[in-house]
């Protein structure tokens, strides 16, 4: 390398023989193809290139794979939530393993009795929701005809026609075996993530502590473990966070629902809900979805009050109960989010969606950690007497 060929003085000036030169030239050894500017800068394309071509590859097997992908990770999201609960049963003298199962029963307990609930309340409803559908298309179809559109009602039947037999127009047979296939894959699903669940809550530190004693070097080990544990905080929090706002965010729209008397309030609630899942735009669409039954149902005027409330509740979950209740768990820039969102979204759907925001701010997490602990081992302030008694 060029760095190894030692230069060789080629001049030297001096007025007397014998005496030390004033002046000392040397020749610049000839700089090699990649060591100039241009080359440095190509091998760190190329590096670049290989990096990107390797975690393409992980993404498609990942892909390929999303049946156990997808639960492993939704069990990973869910255990990192739900281990301070089995932590506090085990404090209270209860086995590890009776704790990890009284954890999983009351969850499923809790949503069996939330679907029993809407399921009563949808089969009470339904018939006003029914009614109100058709009051809600005979105003439609008043406004095209009245309206700035001017249809006729012939024009307004051939329409409507037509959007029945785009709808039809799917095989049936072929809509009923991927239905069937779908069914089998999510039943499927939820049993593999349901053991997955079980073990990383039973045994999850001895699990990572397995993966981490394969790594070479005692330093790199040390800030595995220290990555592990900070990202089950960050993933923890960000869950237990999300659900109080989407909490929140439930009882106050649901409760203006109810106010208004808009069919569906209870379902509507429990949607937006499992919409507060999905940052910036889940809540908003849930919402959206409550006022467009409440403009069937209810007509206009309880509609708009619908929408007021939902950009009321969003306001004040962006500027008070995030801050608040999330904190430090997630110290992602807004562009961030939408960009890991939108990527969660093309590659896995609304799963895709859902899991994108917390497993970045993780990824963050490990990346912040991992700088950190390189600069303590630096500086000298990292030892092992610095570390956590779990860890050193």
């Amino acid at each position: 390398m060029g760095s190894d060929r030692a230069t060789t003085p080629a001049r030297t000036h001096t007025d007397e023989p014998g005496r030390v030169p004033d002046v000392v030239e040397y020749d610049e050894p000839p700089k090699g193809l990649w060591q100039d500017g241009f080359g440095r800068a190509a091998t760190r394309s190329v590096q670049t290139l290989v990096i990107v071509a390797l975690l393409s590859l992980v993404g498609w097997v990942m892909i390929q794979l999303r049946l156990v992908v997808v639960p492993v990770l939704i069990a990973t999201l869910i255990a990192a939530a739900v281990s301070p609960l089995v932590s506090w049963l085990e404090r209270r003298r209860m086995p590890r393993a009776l704790a990890v199962w009284a954890a999983m029963l009351s969850g499923l307990g809790v949503v069996a009795l939330a679907g029993w609930f809407i399921g009563a309340a949808v089969a009470d409803q339904w018939p006003e929701l029914r009614d109100g559908a058709v009051t809600g298309f005979e105003e439609l179809r008043i406004f095209a005809s009245e309206g700035p559109l001017q249809l006729t009602d012939e024009q307004f039947e051939r329409y409507q026609q037509a959007a029945v037999e785009a709808v039809q127009q799917a095989n049936f047979t072929t809509g009923a075996i991927s239905g069937a296939t779908a069914v089998g894959e999510m039943f499927a699903g939820i049993f593999l993530g349901a053991v997955v669940l079980y073990f990383l809550l039973k045994d999850g530190q001895e699990i990572w502590r397995f993966l981490v004693a394969q790594v070479p070097g005692h330093r790199t080990r040390e800030r595995l473990l220290e990555i592990g544990d900070r990202s089950t905080r960050v993933l923890g929090g960000y869950v237990r966070g999300t659900a109080i706002i989407a909490l929140v965010d439930a009882i106050l729209i649901g409760g203006a629902l109810t106010i208004l008397r808009v069919p569906l309030a209870l379902p509507l609630a429990v949607v937006v809900f499992i919409g507060a899942f999905v940052p910036l735009v889940g809540a908003t669409v849930a919402g959206i979805l409550a006022a467009l039954i409440a403009l069937v149902s209810n007509g206009l005027v309880t509609a708009l009050i619908v929408v007021a409330v939902v950009v009321a509740v969003n306001q004040i979950e962006g500027d008070v109960l995030a801050p608040i209740v999330l904190g430090r768990s997630l110290r992602l820039h807004p562009l961030a989010i939408l960009l890991a969102l939108a990527a969660g979204t093309i590659l896995a759907g609304i799963v895709g969606a859902i899991l994108a925001v917390p497993f970045a701010a993780v990824a963050w997490s490990a990346v912040k950690t991992w700088r950190e602990l390189s600069g303590r081992r630096a500086s000298g302030a990292l030892d092992e007497e610095a570390l956590p008694a779990s860890e050193a």
